[in-house]
């Protein structure tokens, strides 16, 4: 896409995009780094358990020619030949792989970390393409990949000419050494020598896996739009949220409205609060608010209580209180419970005396008892 728009890739990668190449196989790797820890760690292998194995040799090879004329033609003896090669090498060469193996798992999972794709391991079309594949032939990658070959093999060289000359009375004398300790120091002049090569080999890594690492990542950026076309696709389009928001919102005022008409009282800031409350004399428990809102609504909603016969009271210091501190549908704080039960005790009062069953109540504290944490 940034190809087709013509977009810089200046953004960071998001984790979306970095888990979504990781599925696809496409993390940091590099190659040399890999090399490196397998090749290094097969010299030290061969240090550590090269004699135990050129040892098992000479002895198998002495067995295997010093056979007697009973030996030679009776085939069951062979049985007796194979468990002495079994138990001459089986402990050196078992352990002898082993490193090996955990040095290529270590090497190649350093970098990148360790990532199993099955998408990267099916067949592409693309792969096979001539004309992709000479693109990567002639790319800058293939450029880098021949600098550090020339390098490696300038290294490699050099590191080889050093070695043979610091060697090189060591494996002349080997002619004139006596068996089998010709071979356990034949094998360890090769281990050191391999050694030292492979670790030339730690230069290349030391410039590859940074490289490898930085041109990933390059890889991995995203234009301004790619971006946004993302966020859109994960979060939302940011319009058809904001819609969603209002509808819920319109809905939830219209159940709100609903449950005006069957409310005790509504008090009122007088204008720009409303908070709507409910006293259910069945269950024990504290008033329960339900409706409330500022400006407009709170103006729907004394309407509401005017059409249905609510009464209104005015009381700015409790609305407010209760408005900013009480959810819809929850009870009303304990703290508050004293003012707002003499707000419904007026209110009570009020009805049975237009019912005619009881005297006028005195007018409503405008000084209600409100904690001064609770204040708004």
């Amino acid at each position: 896409m940034a190809e087709d728009s013509g977009q810089e890739r200046t953004e960071e990668p998001t984790e979306k995009k970095i888990s979504e190449a990781r599925k696809k196989g496409q993390v940091a790797r590099s190659k040399e780094l890999g090399t490196t820890f397998v090749l290094i760690f097969s010299a030290i292998a061969l240090l550590l358990y090269g004699p135990a194995i050129g040892k098992g040799l000479y002895n198998i090879m002495g067995r295997a020619l010093n056979l007697n004329r009973n030996e030679s033609y009776d085939t069951t003896k062979m049985f007796a030949v194979w468990e002495s090669v079994f138990s001459e090498l089986f402990f050196p060469m078992a352990m002898f792989v082993l490193i090996i193996v955990i040095a290529g798992v270590v090497g190649n999972t350093l970098l990148g970390g360790f990532n199993f794709s099955w998408q990267a391991a099916a067949p592409k079309a693309s792969k096979m393409s001539p004309m992709k594949g000479l693109k990567r032939m002639l790319g800058p990658q293939a450029a880098v990949e021949l600098v550090k070959s020339i390098l490696k093999f300038v290294l490699v060289a050099g590191s080889a000419i050093f070695l043979i000359s610091a060697f090189f009375y060591e494996i002349l004398h080997l002619s004139i050494e006596v068996m089998p300790s010709s071979v356990i120091h034949a094998l360890e002049i090769l281990a050191w020598m391999f050694l030292g090569l492979s670790c030339t080999l730690v230069v290349i890594s030391a410039i590859d896996a940074p490289y490898q690492s930085y041109n990933h990542h390059k890889q991995l950026k995203m234009t301004l739009q790619e971006v946004k076309d993302e966020y859109k696709n994960s979060e939302g389009d940011p319009q058809i949220k904001a819609r969603i928001r209002r509808t819920q919102r319109e809905m939830s005022q219209r159940r709100m409205m609903q449950d005006v008409p069957d409310a005790d009282v509504v008090v009122t800031n007088p204008t720009h609060y409303s908070v709507a409350l409910k006293y259910d004399t069945e269950k024990a428990g504290a008033p329960m608010v339900v409706a409330k809102g500022v400006d407009e609504i709170a103006m729907q909603i004394r309407k509401v209580a005017i059409g249905n016969e609510v009464p209104i009271v005015e009381s700015p210091a409790l609305t407010r209180s209760l408005y900013h501190t009480t959810e819809i549908g929850q009870q009303i704080p304990d703290q508050l419970f004293t003012a707002v039960a003499q707000v419904l005790a007026y209110v009570f009062q009020l009805k049975r005396f237009n019912k005619g069953r009881g005297r006028r109540p005195t007018s409503l504290s405008k000084d209600l008892p409100i904690p001064d944490d609770l204040k708004h």
